[in-house]
């Protein structure tokens, strides 16, 4: 790779001219059968990602908002519940718990992972909640609301720490969602079960989208649900389908949260190569990793023993994150924030009084993270000049 080309921040052009044939093949079956909505490829995609989580139901919809949504629905979160997530998430999170009539609250993050504190998490429901003796029911001191579930979120592509999370869910018999958005394949090991577990495996259901930059990518908007619970997969189907359990009997009030058949085929041929990109994902972030190790300044992603991430995003903290991402912009090499303002300080969520300093972690990592190019295709050359320019970039820094 020359020094003068651009090291894009993800390559979306490179696997699908790979796969075109077989790309085309699905929309040519598609389009001979009139089988757009529903369907044998629906029902074959969902059986076989049920199988690639380790789960024994999946339920096919039309985003990760709705995989969010239509869980803590079936589950039987209602309007005034609060849903316990993180500030250091993509808005669709709180969305979604919005959107199932509840109201988002958050503990903070790990300093080191990114994803829910299990001491906070403890911490919340031990001093800020107590049981009702007369529903049982755990309820905010401060918000005199029910707490009825908590949604974990994999960010990046690497598990929370489920067991701790799990035990605490089930100690206040609260529903855990576990946004899993981000992390296809990722795995965690339980020392509760001694083995690996898939996310989207553990809570009562986990969260999964396919937007096209995901790990597993659709060409358009989908997303999916993961359960091990029968009755709740059963459900979710009736909600995604304007709450029909066959067609014009309508049991409730449902969405329109339908998984595309063209979609759902178009997945099916992904899904086949979603292992091998997911290796080279993690051989490239093992490059990167060996590459940093030299530079100073530069906190790289942090790995537990129990967690083996899938690496959506390579995630890097420096404390000049403007000037680093202004030399590699010049050096024509892309970078993205994920995320630079967190949720409770957004605009969206003004009204709920939150402020600078109520979640100091998430404050302070989202002024240091940076996103470094990250894609199976990514060829170590390229890697090499992307920490090349940041070590000139902190070698500059060191000598001020």
């Amino acid at each position: 790779m020359s020094n003068n080309e651009k090291i894009p921040f993800l390559d979306l052009v490179t696997p699908h001219k790979e796969l075109e044939q077989e790309l085309t093949a699905v929309f040519q079956k598609v389009i001979t059968t009139a089988g757009f909505v529903g369907g044998p490829m629906v029902e074959n995609f969902e059986k076989e990602f049920a199988e690639y989580c380790d789960a024994k139901y999946c339920v096919g919809v039309a985003s990760g908002t709705d995989a969010v949504r239509f869980p803590l629905m079936a589950a039987g979160v209602k309007q005034g519940d609060i849903v316990v997530t993180v500030p250091h998430t993509f808005i669709a999170t709180t969305e979604a718990i919005s959107q199932a009539g509840a109201t988002p609250d958050f503990v903070d993050i790990d300093e080191k992972t990114y994803s829910m504190d299990v001491e906070k998490l403890k911490n919340y429901l031990e001093r800020e909640c107590y049981q009702d003796r007369e529903s049982g029911k755990l309820m905010h001191r401060k918000h005199r609301a029910p707490v009825t579930a908590i949604v974990p979120v994999h960010i990046y592509g690497q598990c929370a720490d489920m067991d701790p999370i799990l035990e605490l869910a089930a100690r206040y018999n609260l529903i855990v969602v576990e946004d899993a958005c981000q992390a296809h394949g990722a795995q965690y090991f339980s020392k509760k079960e001694n083995r690996w577990r898939t996310a989207g495996s553990m809570g009562h259901a986990g969260a999964f989208s396919f937007y096209p930059g995901k790990n597993l990518g659709a060409c358009g908007e989908a997303g999916a649900i993961t359960t091990n619970d029968e009755a709740l997969a059963k459900r979710m189907k009736t909600i995604r389908d304007h709450g029909q359990a066959k067609k014009y009997y309508h049991d409730i009030e449902g969405y329109n949260g339908r998984l595309d058949a063209l979609q759902a085929g178009l997945l099916s041929v992904k899904l086949r190569r979603l292992a091998e990109w997911t290796k080279q994902r993690q051989a490239a972030a093992a490059e990167y990793d060996r590459l940093l190790a030299k530079v100073d300044g530069v906190v790289a992603p942090h790995v537990p023993e129990w967690s083996r991430p899938v690496y959506h995003l390579y995630v890097v903290r420096v404390a000049d994150r403007e000037g680093l991402q202004k030399h590699l912009a010049e050096a024509k090499i892309d970078t993205g924030i994920h995320y630079p303002i967190p949720l409770h300080l957004q605009k969206a969520y003004e009204a709920r009084g939150f402020k600078n300093g109520d979640f100091p972690v998430t404050e302070k990592i989202a002024l240091e993270i940076v996103s470094l190019p990250m894609f199976p295709q990514l060829q170590p050359a390229a890697q090499s000049r992307v920490v090349q320019t940041i070590q000139e970039f902190s070698a500059v820094g060191a000598s001020h």
